[in-house]
This record gives C-alpha cells, sequence and structure tokens, in this order.
C-alpha cells in the first residue's frame, strides 16, 4: 500500500478535482471587497439550473445539517404541527432538528430500504391535516434511497397547505432537481458531496411561499436568518464571513458541472449506479434497495455470507478503498458504495475489482471478473444508448 494513498467511495465528503483545488489555493481577496463581489455575482446565480429555480439561491458558509436547521429555524413557528417522513437515519436528523426547537412532529417511518410511497403519504396527510410542512430527504444517505419527490409533492399540494421542505444534501447536483416545477418550498444541499468541494458551504433555494412564511415567522434567529443573506446577496455579499476559498472552489465546480452539461452529469450518475447494481448482483451480493428506489449517488448492500466491516477493512487496507458503513440499527450490517461527484465509470471499475479481490481474501465463493464483466456490459449498453 503506498503512503498517501486514499480513494474515497463514501457518499461524501467526496473527492476533490485537481482544478478544484488549485482555484482553492489561489490569493486570497476580503470578502467586503470588489473581487470579492465580483465573485459572487459571478457564481450565486448559476446556481439557479442545478436547483431548476428561477429563485436566488443562497449561500451559507456552514454545513448541510445547519441548513437542514436553518430550514426549520425559519419556516416553521414555535406552535407548528409538521410531518417529517423518515427514510433513514438523515430523516431521523429531521425530527431531531425540529423536536429541537419545541415543534411538535408527526413521523412517518418506512422499511429501511424502502422510499416513501405517494399514497402511502397522502393517507398520512388526511390523518393530519393540520402540518404547516413536510420534512422529505431526496437522497437518504444511509440506506442509498431516492424518494420520488416529484410525486410526493404533487400529494403535498392536493391534500394540504403545508410547505415541502426537501433535504437534497446528497444528491442535488448529481440527479435531477426542478424546485420550481415540482413546487418545493425549500431545497437544501451541501458542498461536499456532488458539488466536490471540502464541507464548509451549503446552499438553500426558497420559494416565494416559503418566503412568505418567513417573514411571517416571529421565531427569534440570528446566524440562521435566511432574510440576512437574502438581502445581502442581492448586494453580491453575504451577511457574516463566508468560507472565500471555498467560493473559488465552487467557480469551478460550476465550470466543470457547464462543460460536461446537466444532463449529462445526470446521466453519468445513473450509469455509475446501473454499473454498481449490476456488478453486486453479478457477485451475489444483496442490495438493500430494489432498483426503482435506488440512488445514483450511493448503494448500499447487505450481505449475508461475511461481516460487511471485514469487506471494509479489506478494502481499506489492501487497497486504500474506504467504503462507508451503516449508521444507527445498520451499523455492521451494510456497506455503502459511494458514487457521486468527482467520480467516473473507470473509477466504478476499478473498485468493482478490488471489491472481488477482497471478497476473495474474505473466503467469499466468487468468480473473479464477474462483477467487472457486469459492469462493462452496462457501460458499454449505456454508452451505445447516448450515441
Amino acid at each position: 500500500m503506498l503512503q498517501d494513498h486514499s480513494i474515497l467511495r463514501i457518499p461524501g465528503p467526496t473527492p476533490i478535482p485537481p482544478s478544484v483545488n488549485q482555484a482553492m489555493s489561489q490569493a486570497m481577496v476580503g470578502h467586503r471587497s470588489e473581487a470579492f463581489k465580483h465573485l459572487l455575482s459571478r457564481v450565486a446565480p448559476r446556481l439557479k439550473p442545478i436547483f431548476g429555480t428561477n429563485q436566488d439561491v443562497l449561500i451559507l458558509t456552514s454545513s448541510g445539517t445547519s441548513a437542514l436547521e436553518a430550514a426549520v429555524v425559519n419556516a416553521v413557528k414555535e406552535d407548528d404541527e409538521v410531518l417529517v417522513l423518515v427514510t433513514g437515519s438523515f430523516g431521523d436528523r429531521f425530527v431531531k432538528i425540529c423536536e429541537a426547537y419545541g415543534i411538535k412532529v408527526h413521523r412517518y417511518d418506512t422499511t429501511w430500504g424502502n422510499a416513501v410511497q405517494p399514497e402511502e403519504l397522502k393517507e398520512v396527510l388526511q390523518q393530519h391535516p393540520q402540518v404547516s410542512a413536510v420534512f422529505a430527504t431526496y437522497c437518504e444517505t444511509s440506506t442509498g434511497v431516492l424518494n420520488p419527490i416529484e410525486d410526493l409533492s404533487k400529494v403535498i399540494k392536493q391534500e394540504s397547505d403545508a410547505l415541502f421542505i426537501v433535504d437534497g444534501v446528497s444528491c442535488v447536483g448529481a440527479v435531477e432537481a426542478q424546485m420550481d416545477d415540482w413546487e418545493i418550498d425549500i431545497l437544501v444541499t451541501g458542498s461536499q458531496k456532488a458539488f466536490m468541494l471540502p464541507t464548509g458551504l451549503s446552499f438553500v433555494g426558497v420559494s416565494p411561499r416559503a418566503w412568505e412564511a418567513i417573514e411571517n415567522n416571529p421565531r427569534p434567529r440570528f446566524y440562521l436568518d435566511l432574510r440576512k443573506y437574502q438581502s445581502q446577496l442581492e448586494q453580491n455579499a453575504t451577511p457574516f464571513t463566508p468560507g472565500v476559498s471555498l467560493i473559488f472552489g465552487l467557480e469551478k465546480v460550476l465550470d466543470l458541472l457547464e462543460a460536461e452539461g446537466l444532463d449529462q452529469v445526470y446521466r453519468r450518475h445513473q450509469t455509475m449506479k446501473n454499473m454498481t447494481r449490476a456488478a453486486c448482483q453479478a457477485l451475489g451480493l444483496p442490495l438493500l434497495t430494489d432498483d426503482k428506489a435506488a440512488s445514483p449517488t450511493v448503494t448500499a448492500i447487505k450481505p449475508e455470507t461475511f461481516a460487511a466491516d471485514d469487506l471494509r477493512n479489506v478494502m481499506r487496507q489492501s487497497f486504500s478503498i474506504t467504503l462507508a458503513g451503516g449508521q444507527n440499527h445498520m451499523k455492521g450490517h451494510i456497506f455503502r458504495i459511494g458514487h457521486m461527484g468527482y467520480c467516473s465509470p473507470l473509477d466504478v471499475l476499478q473498485c468493482i475489482s478490488a471489491l472481488e479481490c477482497a471478497l476473495v481474501e474474505l473466503g467469499d465463493d466468487i468468480t473473479l471478473g464477474q462483477g467487472v464483466a457486469a459492469a462493462q456490459e452496462v457501460y458499454i449498453h449505456d454508452l451505445q444508448n447516448t450515441r
């Protein structure tokens, strides 16, 4: 194993492109300088197509979780009731944030590995017609589930007046998001996933309807007051000290995404998902989610013939490849392969090849090359269909 050789195949933080690292290394500028104002004026409008919105996308110097908290503290009053759709650990985090602010929470849990179905949501909303907001996770990182956000939004708008607030931290930038057309009221993501940056920035899209709720909310707030970010963004500024180097990097990330084209970015992630799942199926590795609910950014595997953490240890020790483990009650029972952001089909083939070697080392009865071949067939098929 080479020193300083590390390959991240986890669902965040993800690898950073060399050109982005270089952009973040340029000389510092003052965050109240004209140079920074010009930088922000160039960067902020380019976030809108990724969110699928005509509204401003706010940039916070904070983690994705703080942006989730900002959504709660800005949009929900203290005496409101909300519904949280929990499909894994990060849906549960929404519950904990709401409860920390004294909000009455109605939670709807699915079995981990399952997405929320629109007909289920309709029934739950009919039981709780008084909720002021519905919270959902677009990609549930802990299970590899992609919830059908567009369909869920339709049900919410038909059955209630609730705001729809969505955690898109582990998928926005890698999957399609149409905030305006899907009538999402607040959409949140972070910098360390599909945006190919270090942790430290979060992004928040807010609908006109959500702004009305925010303006009429008497709840105290300070650093996470979205009104401050909106008013300052109109002047190409931030209310507090921003992560200037990260925003230099963000500009380069946007260059890369635009050069590839968002449609192609989304196709690449679909291909990597299909390659990973085909390889696992060929190797007899049980997948936690079905094909319909599977996320293009992370795949969860629940092995039956060996311990998940033993596999992760072999991958790290033998190949310097880091895979993610399980969370909460899934800890030790699953491993997760991240394939998002600065990741290509070649990276997936590398990971699957190493995975096969690790399985042999653990004594699993497989035929070497079987998983790689299955992934190759998916890649060739997808390549031919895009020409």
